[in-house]
């Protein structure tokens, strides 16, 4: 079960009090005694784990440890250890308590939560020429504490689209471990199947059909999955009665139901180059470049097509991560 929406409490770790202490060795009197050390604070860092918030399924309060107590003869107390809280890249960090959002959009990004609180000072910060004995000292303050929610913008970094039978669950097997299962007829996939490659997330989107973005087909629940996605790729058959209409009717399908979808970054596959002769793929492929000057012809049945594939996901993986 993908956990892609989790409300939990976040406690940052309270620093140490400060110590009152005096020296009791000869020639040496005096106010001795350390200060608190700081709290530990809490962090949230992206990860390519898109179950990372599963974690967070029964554990709803998350605290850091607080910070050790000043001692005496000037010893101060250790500071805690930060907690670092692990999230999908594309989880929105919603702060329930001043309505603040933080997104955390790159593999390695790191972002201060809730700040731990700052070890009191202890009795030896306190001594001066009139008050050589004092017993004052502080008490640590309290770390930072919100609710929070995690919410899961994006579930996969590429969607493949395109309408249905167009090869989009073949490429994912051959590109991840995934079990798509595969077939030659329409609606094969009724749910989103994700595979890893590397550090990429790789969607295989169920196939829109024409009226999706009405309900048509369960279109909306599909739309809603490619909404969640960083890039699109979208695929066209090679072996197609019509590849213009096929991408049209996808392209129109997605601007009905939000035209933001449009501008997301698109690279246009034809599949299945392998089912017809090449003067068929090139005849394609020369209409498709007027509407995408990108289309490429590929097949899963030759190396050269997967190994164009890898390189572009292999840039998009530099691309993820933070620098």
């Amino acid at each position: 079960m993908l956990i892609d929406d989790v409300k939990i409490r976040a406690v940052a770790g309270s620093g140490g009090k400060g110590a009152v202490s005096f020296n009791k060795n000869l020639m040496s009197l005096g106010p001795v005694g350390g200060s608190g050390g700081r709290g530990g604070s809490i962090y949230v860092e992206g990860v390519s784990d898109l179950s990372a918030l599963n974690q967070f399924r029964f554990k709803k309060e998350i605290k850091a440890k607080d910070g050790q107590d000043g001692r005496s003869q000037f010893r101060d107390g250790n500071n805690a250890e930060d907690l670092v809280l692990l999230v999908p890249v594309g989880t929105v960090v919603h702060n329930l308590k001043i309505n603040e959002d933080l997104e955390i959009t790159k593999i390695g990004q790191r972002i201060l939560f809730a700040r731990g609180g700052r070890g009191g000072k202890g009795n030896f910060h306190f001594r001066s020429a009139i008050n050589t004995t004092p017993k004052e000292f502080e008490y640590g303050e309290p770390g930072e504490s919100f609710e929070v929610r995690f919410e899961l913008k994006l579930i996969a970094d590429v969607g493949f689209i395109g309408l249905p039978n167009v090869g989009k669950s073949s490429l994912l097997n051959e590109l991840t471990n995934a079990k798509s299962k595969v077939a030659n007829y329409s609606f094969t996939t009724l749910e989103p199947n994700l595979g890893a490659y590397y550090d990429l997330i790789l969607a295989d989107i169920p196939g829109l059909i024409e009226g999706a973005s009405k309900g048509k087909g369960l279109g909306i629940k599909f739309l809603r999955h490619i909404e969640r996605t960083k890039i699109l790729f979208h695929f066209v058959a090679a072996d197609s009665i019509d590849s213009v209409v096929d991408y049209k009717t996808v392209r129109g399908e997605l601007g009905a139901y939000n035209k933001l979808l449009l501008e997301k970054p698109e690279y246009l596959f034809i599949s299945k180059k392998d089912a017809v002769s090449p003067d068929i793929v090139a005849e394609v492929a020369e209409k498709l470049k007027k509407l995408n000057k990108n289309a490429t012809p590929i097949s899963i049945f030759d190396w050269d097509s997967i190994e164009l594939v890898r390189k572009i996901l292999n840039d998009l993986i530099l691309e993820k991560y933070e620098i």
